[in-house]
Order: C-alpha cells, then structure tokens, then sequence
C-alpha cells in the first residue's frame, strides 16, 4: 500500500508492522481494574494544602488565570508526584487518575486555577477552539451532534471513542450529572493487537490517509478536513488519532477521499473492538477527579447521560489540552491538526481569530 502524505510517499506494508505490541500501554481492562495503582492516585492532605495555598496566593495577587506557569505557581511538594505523572501517561499505561480534591468546598474560579496550575507542571496549555479556550468546559448545550458545526462534548448524547488533539487530554469533574456520563477509556496497542491477529486484511486500511471533519475550526489556507490515518507507524511507537463521528461526516465534502468498503468495514471493526467491555475500561468521576489521558496511545469516550434540573447542579467538567515535553515525536501528517509538530510545542486548535485566554463562566 502506498499513499501520497503532504508531498511524500509514505508506504507502509503489512510486514512493517510488529506482529504485537506490548508494554504498559497495551492493556486490557481486567488488568486496570485488579490493579487500580496503575492509574488511581490519591492526594495526600499535604498536597491538598499545598495546592489550595498556592492557587489562593496566586488570586490574591491578582494572577492572570490565562498566563499560569511553574515560576508563576510553583508546587515543590508536588513535583516529584508530577514528574511520576507525566511519565507515567507517556511511557506507562497512559491514564492516570488523581482523586481527593475538595472541589465542592471551592469556587470555579479557584478550582480552575489549582487545575491549570497542575497543568502547567505536565506540559503547555494548548487552544482547544477556535475562540482559544485553553480552559474548556465540558457540558451539555443543548446542542446536538447531527449538526456539523457541534462539537461532541456539547451534547448529552453519548460520544463514542475517540483521541483530542494535543498530546495529553485533562478534566477535572466539578459535578457530576444525575445519571450516566461514566468515562470510558480503551488502549489503541490493544485494539491494534486484536485486529492484527484476526483481521491484519483490515487493519492495514487503518493506515490510509482517511478525510476527518474540521467542524468549522479550519487554520488559514487548510481544507476543511483533515487527512490523517487512523494509525500511525512511526519510529517504532504506534500513535492514534480517531473521530469517528467527524470521520462519517467529512464525506459532505466533495472533494474529500472517498470511504471503500473496506475502511468502513475496518472503522467498524475498530469501533467494535473498542465497545469490547473485555478491552476498555470504565470509570465514573466524581467531583474533584482529575484524570489525564494520552491522546497518542489511548482513546476516551463518555456514556450519555441525564442532568440535573437545578443549572447550579449540572454536570460540568473543566478540561485542558497539553503539549508535553519529552514526548515522542509523530508523523509528519500530524502537521494538518497541530500545525507544528515539535514536541513540546504542539497540538490546539488555532484560526486567524484565535486569542488565548482562560474562560471561568
């Protein structure tokens, strides 16, 4: 199989691949379950305090929320616990889980700031809109996913496994909805591994360059799609990128590469593979859950859900892209979506409009 990526001609044939991956990023659910200190932290006292303190300290002062940093807001007795972290999603399992965070006792505002500052210590704030967010906030709109110009995570619909563009996807849970929204987590190696065993005729059109929906968000000069494989091959590391939703709906674009048979069959069957309950692993954040995930080796999901009545009390999550530093580096297809692709300063979402700033409301 060859195929033409931005001015170069990439082959990848079924014997370049590794017959499986292993690793701690190629898992499958009842090992994250039997060993929840893979991925499950729990804050000390200790750090709490130290968290709370500094993040008050930095609004006393009167600190831009948007321009949080290390030297800004340092966290000494989290370092260490922080630099596990970041290791941890780039070479470990790919998903962690920090729990204990006294959210319901604090303001949004200082919430966001003691997330942003965690943030900072992982990696780069990056633009996840078009407006750019670098704080998102994840809730339901009203909105709903048939129309193209709607993002997922506006929606209470369930969303369906997927990667977000950066490096490192972060939420903190503020509050939960009254039923539902549990989230899904599921290894790409492993997905990978399944249908490299009994399907390799398949997974081989994962490789192609496949159009996925910009949404309305184009760059200067971009089409309104995205080329990008599913799966990429790529210095020995396999990396992700996937939308599934985005990809049926880039094909309103004429002049996007058609979908054969054979890539909806394949999507189809990666899509399956990921609902495997023996693949992914399910988990229902509470108020003060922050949970980071590796966008290049693993995928998330939400299940729908019911919300509150009452607006104060409706499910509303704060979530961050990060570019990280000491990261692998990726194909130069990424260069579609993240415009750069050095490692440490890539990922987000950036139009002629686009002023970085940290939204509260």
């Amino acid at each position: 199989m060859t195929h033409h990526i931005t001015g170069q001609t990439v082959e990848t044939q079924l014997h370049d691949l590794p017959d499986c991956l292993e690793g701690p990023a190629a898992w499958c659910a009842q090992e994250m379950r039997d060993n929840e200190h893979r991925w499950l932290t729990h804050l000390t006292a200790e750090e709490i305090q130290e968290l709370t303190q500094a993040a008050q300290n930095y609004l006393d002062q009167g600190g831009d929320i948007g321009a949080i940093n290390t030297q800004n807001l340092p966290l000494p007795g989290l370092s260490h616990r922080l630099d596990t972290l970041r290791q941890d999603l780039l070479s470990g399992c790919g998903v962690r889980l920090l729990r204990g965070l006294p959210t319901m006792r604090y303001s949004d505002r200082l919430s966001a700031v003691i997330f942003l500052a965690i943030g900072a210590h992982l990696g780069s704030a990056r633009s996840q809109n078009a407006q750019g967010h670098i704080l998102g906030h994840v809730r339901n709109t009203g909105a709903h996913s048939s129309d193209p110009s709607v993002r997922i995570y506006q929606t209470a619909e369930r969303q369906s496994f997927h990667t977000d563009s950066a490096d490192v996807v972060g939420l903190l849970c503020l509050r939960a909805a009254r039923t539902g929204g549990s989230s899904l987590l599921v290894s790409a190696e492993s997905i990978y591994n399944r249908m490299r065993r009994e399907h390799h005729d398949l997974l081989i059109r994962l490789f192609d360059p496949i159009a996925t929906d910009r949404r309305g968000e184009v760059p200067p000069g971009a089409k309104p799609y995205m080329e990008i494989p599913v799966l990429n091959w790529h210095r020995n590391k396999l990396t992700v990128f996937y939308q599934r939703q985005y990809i049926d709906s880039a094909q309103r674009f004429p002049d996007a590469m058609r979908l054969s048979p054979e890539h909806v069959q394949a999507l189809d069957l990666f899509d399956s593979l990921a609902n495997d309950p023996a693949l992914h692993l399910s988990m229902h954040l509470q108020p003060g859950d922050m949970q980071f995930v590796y966008n290049h080796s693993q995928l998330h999901d939400r299940t729908a859900f019911t919300d509150w009545e009452d607006p104060d009390q409706r499910r509303h999550l704060l979530r961050l892209w990060l570019s990280v530093p000491g990261d692998r580096e990726l194909p130069d297809s990424f260069r579609q979506r993240y415009g750069s692709i050095d490692v440490g300063n890539r990922g987000g979402i950036v139009t002629e409009q686009t002023v970085l700033h940290a939204p509260i409301d």
